[in-house]
């Protein structure tokens, strides 16, 4: 196991993407899958999650890519967990078509002994109870970040406190921040966020960027400019995964943010994971050199 692996837990999914007028079926997608490629690209990658017997080839060739390790992936008689979104052409609203648990139902993460001593966990965007259930198995003291949505905040807001208690980092984008804080202004709320326990917050903005608060830092980092976003899914899954993987390099929080926002912005440019699949090395580094210089200038 190399010093720069990570563990990825999150959910790994069959998505229906419907934009505009089109409509994209049995899309490989999951906050893991996004996670994974992003992370994967430079960190040994070791999953925990779960699919059905029915999860498709191409699925499974984009984890023996860019995860090292599956020990904890379980594969299961039944249907794999399934998601179908529906984008406006402005993209400022989503719509729900369909949630299907089907094996993601019964997922009870148990983290094999290769898996408990991971310097760097990221718990990506599935219930507290599951993301709780991972940091109690973890030993060593690893840095735990997690990334939330307003579905928990809503339904499972007790849950998702215990998780922040343990968590190192939290990744939480901006109008969440605002529903757990009860506080308009970004630094107001990223100081309650970290009065919750997790000494590093990260509000993302979307289209303004991202900024990471600790008691020493506030980090602002704007976006890389694309021609025009695609499609969404998966963006803020990718961000994690490609900033938690920095960390892991042993590189700084500007830099983090950094490789988080350039690979969200090449995320959106295909529809589900087809542009983070053909980016290349150039790609990124371009991106990355583009937003360094417009920190420092």
């Amino acid at each position: 196991m190399r010093d720069n692996s990570l563990l990825i837990v999150g959910s790994i999914a069959l998505d229906t993407i419907e934009i505009g007028d089109e409509r994209y079926d049995d899309l490989i997608g999951g906050s893991t899958t996004y996670a994974t490629i992003a992370a994967g690209i430079n960190s040994d990658i070791h999953i925990v999650g779960i699919i059905g017997d029915d999860f498709p080839q191409d699925g499974h060739a984009i984890f023996d890519k860019y995860a090292a390790n599956k020990t904890d992936l379980q594969i299961v008689a039944g249907k794999t967990f399934s998601w179908g979104g529906h984008y406006g052409e402005n993209f400022d609203d989503r719509d729900t078509l369909f949630t299907e648990l089907g094996v993601f139902a019964d997922f009870n993460p148990v983290l094999s002994p290769i898996n408990k001593n991971h310097r760097f966990v990221f718990l990506a965007n599935i219930h507290p109870g599951l993301q709780n259930i991972v940091i109690d198995q973890c030993q060593g003291n690893p840095v735990i970040v997690v990334d939330t949505m307003n579905l928990w905040i809503n339904t499972t807001l007790n849950e998702l406190l215990i998780v922040l208690s343990k968590s190192d980092i939290l990744l939480i984008n901006e109008s969440e921040a605002e529903m757990l804080t009860d506080c308009s202004q970004l630094d107001d709320a990223a100081r309650t966020l970290i009065g919750l326990g997790p000494p590093t917050v990260v509000i993302k903005r979307g289209s303004k960027g991202a900024i990471l608060y600790n008691e020493n830092e506030r980090i602002e980092i704007g976006v890389y400019p694309i021609d025009k976003v695609v499609d969404p899914t998966g963006a803020g899954d990718t961000f994690g995964g490609g900033f938690i993987s920095a960390l892991a390099q042993g590189k700084s929080n500007t830099e983090a943010l950094i490789r988080a926002t350039v690979l969200a912005s090449i995320c959106v440019e295909g529809v589900g994971v087809e542009a983070l699949l053909s980016a290349s090395n150039q790609e990124i580094d371009k991106r990355q050199q583009f937003l360094m210089e417009q920190v420092t200038s």
